[in-house]
């Protein structure tokens, strides 16, 4: 046997009983399977990748708690952790899908308002401009108005009232937004249902006056038409 390879194998030798001795294989360190983490150490490092923005590694961690350790004390905080990586990955429906899932599972559970509240969030990160279609709009308002009914002296609920007038004020622009698109085509009579609709359900929004003073137009406008026909 060469000196070379002799020494080689010294040196292979040597790090195997390093590594013996130390009561930690060089498998155990570097090849060591998910399955053999406890919930405790998943969860750990859950959270390590959250906080790193490693969201979709954050996201299996959790889901491996939750699937291989449905009964441990962990489990359930796992499901939620579950929602929040993809609320902050910015996967919107899928976290709004899981908030929902959590609140189906757990109604007692004392995370229930910030599962609301996070809830409404999702719709309202996803609302569009005036002139776009407002459908997150009203559902993150429905949201919200839920948290308050039900939770009313909580801390979210708080916050909730806040991002509730926020989406009456874009509901109210919108159908004044979409009361001028008729005014100015000509169509008088729808014009004058949107800006109706306006003033009933959303007076103190500060649009009041305008929708007023455009009914009035269109009143004129119809008059017009009439004695011009």
């Amino acid at each position: 046997m060469s000196k070379g390879k002799k020494t080689f194998n010294i040196f292979v030798m040597g790090i195997m009983m390093v590594s013996l001795l130390g009561g930690c294989s060089l498998y155990d360190r570097f090849f060591k399977d998910d399955y053999d983490k406890n919930p405790s150490e998943l969860m750990s490092e859950g959270t390590k990748n959250m906080e790193s923005g490693r969201y979709e590694d954050a996201l299996e961690d959790f889901q491996n708690v939750r699937d291989r350790y449905p009964y441990s004390k962990f489990a359930v905080s796992a499901e939620l952790k579950m929602a929040d990586a993809m609320f902050i990955s910015e996967d919107y429906d899928g976290a709004f899908e899981a908030y929902s899932e959590f609140e189906r599972l757990h109604p007692k559970n004392k995370d229930i308002p910030y599962v609301m509240y996070r809830k409404g969030m999702c719709d309202f990160l996803q609302m569009r401009t005036i002139d776009r279609d407002q459908s997150h709009t009203l559902k993150a308002k429905e949201s919200f108005e839920k948290l308050v009914r039900k939770y009313p002296r909580n801390e979210y609920a708080a916050r909730a009232q806040k991002h509730i007038r926020k989406c009456l004020i874009y509901l109210a622009e919108h159908e004044l937004q979409v009361g001028h698109y008729y005014f100015k085509r000509g169509f008088y009579r729808a014009a004058i249902a949107r800006y109706q609709y306006l003033i009933e359900h959303y007076p103190d929004m500060g649009q009041y006056h305008e929708a007023i003073e455009y009914i009035s137009k269109c009143q004129e406008k119809i008059t017009g038409e009439k004695r011009e026909g």
